[in-house]
């Protein structure tokens, strides 16, 4: 599919919600930023994107293996020293957990070995909980998962980033390739939220998501892994880079 007039979302969690990038397929000059309330506004916005790509794991496993399901394994193994930015999805009982203590129990409960979650990945389980709620097979077809260090290691001539991209020279970095991919720097200047908001690495998360959203229509981004695992809900579990 590589329809020009369609359009692309990208979707990275924040503090208020969620950064939301959108335009046309062949229009990243005229890239729109703003933040979402939830989910369910982004799935109901006007343009109806044609590919919304979404840094938040889709599809849930019941077990677990070593290090999360298997997508989370496979990219891992492209990312070097940002591997760690791409944490082990745990099973969908211990996403609905009531609490920290509770998530840890079921998590090592349904994993091999038993593992238990960090304090980080559990801040995320609101957000994946959101998701998952809305998420079906249909939906499916416009949602994908994205992961923006994947995206950054391909737009990058498959090279992993070596700075994080909380640093000024990884910020800079991050920008710079997305800057090759299309987007003009001055659609960045225009973006401005309060800290306690969005932080500015949301952003470029946001826009690495759009930027692979507009790859999948062109057949150029990369999914992983090629025959995706289904969880019980029917969805594919893969990330897209």
């Amino acid at each position: 599919m590589n329809d020009e007039s369609a359009w692309v979302a990208g979707v990275d969690g924040c503090r208020a919600g969620w950064v939301v990038v959108w335009h046309p397929l062949d229009a990243k000059q005229s890239a729109r930023v703003a933040i979402f309330a939830t989910f369910a506004d982004v799935l109901a916005m006007p343009e109806k994107p044609a590919v919304i790509a979404i840094d938040i794991p889709i599809g849930l496993p019941d077990i677990t293996g070593p290090g999360g399901r298997s997508c989370d394994a496979a990219v891992r193994k492209f990312l070097g020293v940002r591997a760690s930015s791409l944490f082990s999805v745990p099973s969908r009982s211990a996403v609905y957990s009531a609490d920290y203590g509770a998530a840890c129990t079921q998590a090592s409960r349904t994993s091999d070995p038993p593992r238990k979650i960090s304090k980080q990945a559990f801040n995320l389980f609101p957000k994946m909980r959101e998701l998952d709620g809305l998420m079906t097979p249909d939906i499916q077809g416009r949602v994908v998962e994205c992961h923006p260090e994947f995206v950054f290691w391909r737009l990058n001539g498959s090279l992993a980033l070596e700075h994080s991209k909380k640093s000024s020279h990884g910020a800079r970095s991050r920008r710079d390739l997305l800057v090759r991919a299309g987007y003009p720097s001055a659609v960045f200047d225009r973006v401005s939220f309060r800290r306690k908001d969005a932080c500015k690495d949301d952003v470029i998360d946001a826009f690495a998501a759009a930027s692979v959203a507009c790859d999948i229509l062109r057949g150029k981004a990369r999914r992983v892994p090629v025959c995706p695992e289904i969880d019980r809900k029917g969805l594919r579990m893969e990330i897209w880079g």
